[in-house]
């Protein structure tokens, strides 16, 4: 692993420190590209006729399913493209019957948005939804163990925290809601494309993602990875005909056979893909991040963890040789790439010291969720021992203002 060659991958590293892609990362220059010729083959339908070209769209799928399946170590017919992780989750939200006497767990420090696509089907069905408090920035096990009775049907869960970074036990939480027979949901957004999250080592039950963060493809795209032992137990929220087995003479056949009707028992696919939308779709997101993936996949997830973490050693030294004091977990299972820190001074003083990196363009964030959080660091692939040694000179900076 090049870090000076994957730095010149992304040109959005030139004017800047750029340490918040937790919040939207850059796009390397290879996803461009193929956004640029997908751009050119709209302008220009190089195909034979308006249908071969819509056919080729359709299939500008094939490289994201493919490109998820390998970094998750899962297989093709167990993904599912999807918009983003609220579309994800919305998609499960849709599909998991719950009904009154029945409950879900939900921790205290979660981004909204995992909580949010259940609250209008609480009201709606009487299920309670259960939240499980965090003890110093961690959710333990042991805590949604405690949780747990026969009404309990689903475990929501980031697998890393979106305000300290900290990561959870995965293998003990899927032994968790094995043993009482519940779904375990993952938000993976704040992992996948920086920390390895193999699903064949870590078989979760539903795991979704966006593409916007870590995995380098801001372009409204994401995917859904669905275990073979729920995908039948699971209903599909929405049919399209892009959910159907592909007919064996082709789709430009198919639509001119005069004979078919619309109305009809049709073969629809048993795959994960049974629960896209199935119609027109987000063409660039699908060529944005195919090329973004299989550049991650090039070089390796764990070159890139192994990378990202060395960097992270660098940035917690210099932030606590200034006076910061870090929030976020340092124990190794529970680290990740992101780094929150804190002057101690409250709130408002962090947000003044962040007001300070902005006009440097030193470009982090500040986020709380239940008292819990400060200002998050996030490095990656691309960053290096100057950024963050850059960051740590200008909170000294600012401290001896």
């Amino acid at each position: 692993m090049n870090p000076d060659e994957i730095r010149s991958w992304f040109p959005g590293t030139r004017d800047k420190v750029f340490l918040d892609a937790a919040c939207v990362s850059l796009l390397p220059r290879q996803a461009d590209e193929a956004l640029r010729q997908l751009s050119d083959a709209f302008l220009a339908c190089p195909a034979r006729d308006a249908s071969a070209h819509h056919i080729a769209l359709d299939r500008t799928a094939e490289s994201p399913l493919r490109e998820a399946a390998r970094l998750l170590g899962a297989r093709v017919q167990d993904i599912a493209l999807i918009e983003s992780t609220t579309h994800g989750l919305q998609i499960i939200a849709a599909a998991v019957p719950l009904a009154r006497g029945d409950n879900i767990l939900v921790g205290d420090i979660e981004f909204l948005g995992v909580a949010v696509p259940w609250i209008p089907r609480q009201q709606r069905d009487g299920f309670e939804i259960r939240v499980v408090a965090n003890r110093e920035g961690r959710l333990r096990v042991d805590d949604f163990a405690a949780a747990i009775d026969a009404g309990t049907r689903m475990i929501l869960l980031s697998s890393v925290q979106w305000n300290n970074g900290y990561r959870a036990d995965l293998a003990a939480c899927i032994d968790l809601a094995r043993r009482h027979d519940v779904l375990l949901v993952v938000d993976a957004i704040q992992q996948l494309g920086a920390i390895n999250l193999d699903v064949g080592k870590l078989p979760v039950d539903l795991l979704v993602t966006g593409g916007h963060k870590w995995l380098n493809a801001p372009a409204g795209r994401g995917f859904m990875y669905v275990h073979p032992r729920v995908q039948e137990r699971l209903a599909s929220p929405a049919w399209g005909y892009l959910n159907i087995r592909e007919p064996a003479q082709g789709w430009a056949s198919y639509f001119g056979d005069p004979s078919i009707p619309a109305v009809r028992a049709y073969d629809f696919t048993p795959a994960a893909r049974r629960f896209e939308i199935g119609g027109t779709t987000n063409y660039p997101g699908n060529v944005v991040l195919g090329a973004a993936l299989a550049l991650l996949n090039q070089v390796g997830i764990d070159a890139v963890e192994r990378r990202i973490l060395q960097v992270s050693d660098v940035l917690l030294d210099s932030l606590e040789a200034v006076g910061a004091r870090i929030v976020s977990p340092r124990e190794t299972g529970a680290r990740s790439s992101i780094t929150t820190f804190t002057l101690g001074g409250g709130v408002a003083r962090d947000t003044q010291l962040l007001n300070f990196l902005l006009e440097r363009r030193i470009l982090i964030s500040q986020r709380y969720t239940a008292n819990v959080g400060g200002l998050r660091v996030s490095v990656h692939w691309f960053n290096n021992e100057d950024d963050v040694r850059r960051l740590a000179d200008a909170v000294r900076e600012f401290l001896s203002s």
